[in-house]
């Protein structure tokens, strides 16, 4: 039996249910919701860190995986409101934000031709001129250009909006983007599904079951996608677990999502900025049971440009197995909303070094989690624990 658990167990002052959880850990199997919410009532820091490490570190050992992407964002302009969000511009505003052509568009990819990018990651505000016929053109002249890079594009709150605007089913239109060359779909939208929460944060959006929906089908047409959870702002302990459960219900029956990322809210230039954010302790927290209940979801990935660096690191020891990515500089969402990373950008180099520096062994992934890279053994020139000094083909990006 695991040591740490092992002393978990031995805890005379420990109460029974869990005690139970830590077993039901051990042994591999499920826990239930009301067992999830219980976590959240009485977990401490410590007991949810071993539980959720045991469960990483059976799955990826100390292998801690990120890409070298870079993220387009064609527009900051948007029709919903979200209160939430620190990133969007109404159209009333639009003179403060920023809407990318088409060729500009295809200029920023263009910017990394002959960088070893795996992955560009699409995603913005929806507006009217950003339609089917816009992002079919857009996919199918990136694939043109780039055939090795992985389009990760649009939530389903992107989609909903643009397939009701051309009057057609969510199938119908999924097939139109797979066939364009989009190849998975990130796991933003998702905010909160309970209703009553979401139509408070961001009403008008497509709703919990839409969201759901729009993965469910992208999964059934061989696809993959991501799922997220915003936390930290008005909704209850309970609300995340009922999150949380509607993702593992859908993943029993699809198989097609390949990683959760809990995203924090940040209270800055939004209409929310009363709400307090929550502390460190609950972020971790909150990784911790996310790696814990979604027994089914391979990866738990902390978004590092969010929670700002140190955070991250803390994060590998709860659950935490993937740090997103390199980023380069090009994401506003969180960094308008007040994160710790002002300029969300890091090196290969230093991405390595950061996961290194807490004992976890890097490795490169792309967005499917092939590997690209294992750094267990390459050595920069300034490390100070290797004598002697290898190349490497690119450490920056």
């Amino acid at each position: 039996m695991n040591k740490q658990i092992q002393k978990i167990l031995d805890n005379d002052k420990l109460i029974p249910e869990l005690r139970d959880i830590a077993t039901k850990v051990m042994d591999g199997k499920r826990i239930t919701s009301d067992e999830g919410n219980l976590l959240f009532d009485k977990g401490s820091l410590s007991y949810l860190g071993v539980l959720a490490n045991y469960i990483r570190e059976k799955r990826h050992g100390n292998k801690t995986y990120f890409n070298r992407n870079f993220h387009i964002e064609p527009t900051n302009v948007c029709l919903y409101s979200c209160t939430f969000c620190s990133y969007s511009r109404l159209i009333k505003k639009r003179s403060d934000g920023w809407e990318y052509t088409m060729d500009e568009i295809l200029d920023l990819v263009k910017k990394y031709d002959g960088e070893p990018v795996t992955e560009v990651h699409i995603v913005g505000g929806v507006l009217p001129q950003y339609d089917v016929t816009f992002y079919k053109e857009l996919f199918e002249k990136i694939r043109a250009h780039r055939p090795d890079l992985h389009i990760k594009a649009l939530t389903p709150v992107e989609y909903h909006y643009i397939f009701k605007k051309e009057k057609i089913s969510y199938e119908e239109g999924m097939k139109i983007m797979v066939d364009a060359g989009l190849d998975s779909m990130p796991g933003g939208g998702a905010e909160i599904f309970d209703e009553k929460i979401r139509d408070e944060i961001a009403g008008g959006k497509c709703s919990s079951d839409q969201w759901l929906d729009i993965h469910r089908i992208l999964h059934n047409l061989g696809k993959r996608s991501n799922a997220t959870m915003l936390y930290g702002h008005v909704e209850s302990f309970a609300n995340r677990i009922d999150h949380l459960d509607r993702l593992r219900k859908l993943q029993d029956e699809t198989k097609g999502f390949q990683t959760f990322i809990p995203l924090k809210f940040r209270n800055k230039e939004n209409e929310m900025a009363h709400v307090p954010e929550s502390n460190v302790i609950e972020d971790l927290r909150n990784y911790a049971i996310s790696r814990i209940y979604l027994d089914n979801f391979d990866h738990i990935k902390a978004y590092w440009p969010m929670i700002g660096r140190d955070t991250a690191q803390l994060s590998l020891a709860f659950g935490v197995d993937d740090l997103d990515g390199t980023i380069d500089d090009t994401t506003k969402i969180y960094s308008m909303a007040g994160s710790e990373e002002q300029t969300p950008s890091l090196s290969t180099e230093e991405l390595v070094k950061m996961i290194r520096a807490v004992n976890r062994e890097p490795i490169e992934r792309d967005t499917l989690y092939n590997v690209v890279t294992d750094f267990k053994d390459v050595v920069f020139e300034d490390d100070k624990h290797f004598k002697g000094y290898v190349s490497l083909p690119v450490v920056n990006n």
